[in-house]
């Protein structure tokens, strides 16, 4: 009997989503542990109602019995549930701690959303919709931006999912570890055609990989568009990069700190130049007067925000190559595999006309 059961539990959906990212496994055995435990426990409190319930019922002349009750009881009861809830939470703040902090040698790309579509910005310049072309074994940080609403970006195989939130930038890494095509969605409603707003990752062998990456050449590398809107918009006239203008040196800006003039001290980080690019008197370097710079909010897309950003990285020696976008991919390993990645990839993957 059992033997004709099998074509038919082989075809039933599995219980959960393939294991395709390093932090997978992890997160599952989190959430299996959870589950146990809250099964047990459920199954506890219920049979302790059914006996409870039968055993205590009412009675024609019940005989009362005083019950003065137990110190190591209550001391049991209090402590295994406390026990069981600090595993958890520290289970869980290890995962999460794990999951906002990628390895530097992470390969840094970024996604924009927009209703209903998922642009994809590699840092050699190469653009895709709805399509993510990363290599097995190599950790892979997605710097996140929306241009409308909020969306949400999710890869169940992966095992993760974060919200992009309109005005800042968020952040979700991952390490791929099993060649193949998965699904990707916007999980947070976002209009009318939400349920469209889904995309593809595919994950490919590092020979591969370099092979397609390979495929032709993109209008420059990320930082190189970000250098052209610089020159295009006049930035150069008051930012000069060796000596002091109108306006901060940028050479050597990127991840340091910056006096304000209020006396505050914020670090120059990809949040800190976005803001500085849309609102340039939010925060008013030391020194400096209000009003100089003119605002972009509403001139500027988020994917010319990621090039400028861009580009202002590459003047800091000290940013990982990986994230400057002034480099090939590193793990474009293969002999021969050499050049940068082509504008569009396929019919399949061109760009979409903004609805």
């Amino acid at each position: 009997m059992l033997a004709s059961l099998a074509p038919i539990l082989a075809d039933l959906p599995p219980l959960w989503p393939t294991q395709a990212s390093a932090q997978a496994g992890p997160i599952d055995d989190l959430y299996i542990f959870l589950t146990v435990v809250s099964a047990v426990m459920t199954i506890l409190i219920f049979v302790a109602i059914i006996v409870f319930a039968y055993k205590y019922r009412r009675r024609a002349h019940p005989h009362a019995t005083q019950i003065e009750g137990s110190t190591k009881l209550e001391l049991a009861w209090s402590i295994s549930p406390f026990l069981i809830m600090l595993i958890m939470f520290v289970w869980g703040a290890k995962l999460y701690y794990a999951a906002q902090n990628p390895p530097k040698d992470a390969m840094e790309v970024f996604v924009t959303g927009k209703q209903w579509m998922w642009k994809i910005q590699y840092p050699d310049g190469g653009r895709e919709i709805d399509e993510l072309h990363v290599p097995v074994g190599q950790p892979v940080k997605l710097t996140m931006a929306s241009e409308d609403v909020i969306h949400s970006f999710s890869i169940p195989a992966f095992r993760i999912r974060h919200d992009v939130v309109p005005g800042h930038y968020d952040s979700v890494w991952f390490t791929p570890t099993k060649p193949g095509r998965y699904h990707l969605f916007c999980t947070e409603y976002c209009g009318n055609q939400h349920a469209n707003m889904i995309g593809w990752v595919d994950v490919m062998e590092p020979k591969e990989y370099a092979n397609w990456a390979s495929g032709g050449g993109a209008q420059g590398t990320l930082a190189e568009q970000g250098e052209k809107l610089f020159q295009q918009f006049g930035c150069s006239t008051c930012h000069l990069l060796d000596q002091q203008g109108r306006c901060p040196i940028l050479r050597g800006l990127y991840n340091k700190p910056v006096q304000l003039n209020d006396g505050r001290t914020v670090t120059a980080d990809d949040a800190y130049i976005r803001e500085s690019i849309l609102d340039p008197n939010a925060k008013i370097v030391a020194g400096f007067e209000p009003n100089v710079m003119p605002q972009f909010k509403g001139q500027v897309t988020e994917e010319n925000v990621i090039q400028l950003i861009a580009y202002i990285k590459s003047l800091s020696p000290s940013t990982p190559a990986s994230q400057q976008g002034v480099q090939q991919r590193p793990v474009v390993i293969a002999p021969g595999a050499t050049g940068a990645m082509p504008n569009v990839k396929s019919p399949a993957t061109q760009e979409k006309q903004p609805r």
